[in-house]
């Protein structure tokens, strides 16, 4: 069975990580990452986080979300995002 993912995120801050010079993408580009081979691992426990890193268009990236709930069953809350750091690509690349 297909259970399909979703994501929810403030669309200004969106708008604003994709005009950011360092990153050029937004929350709506991002969830490619989810549809391929990724890390994931937890960032922090109050609250509790999840980083995933995996690429979307051939770069590689990082996300930070938060597994919520709604009437609706689970989603993902993407909080930011960032091109992944030598030390995040390393760590991709250790686990794939």
């Amino acid at each position: 069975m297909f259970i399909s993912m979703r994501f929810k995120f403030d669309r200004r801050k969106s708008e604003k990580l994709k005009r950011d010079p360092r990153r050029r993408i937004d929350f709506d580009e991002v969830q490619e990452i989810w549809n391929h081979y990724h890390y994931v691992d937890r960032r922090s426990d109050d609250p509790e986080q999840f980083r995933v890193i995996g690429r979307v268009k051939g770069k590689l990236y990082s996300v930070i979300y938060e597994e919520r709930e709604d009437k609706n069953g689970e989603y993902y809350h993407l909080i930011t995002l960032w091109k992944a750091t030598k030390q995040e690509e390393k760590l991709y690349e250790e686990n794939s």
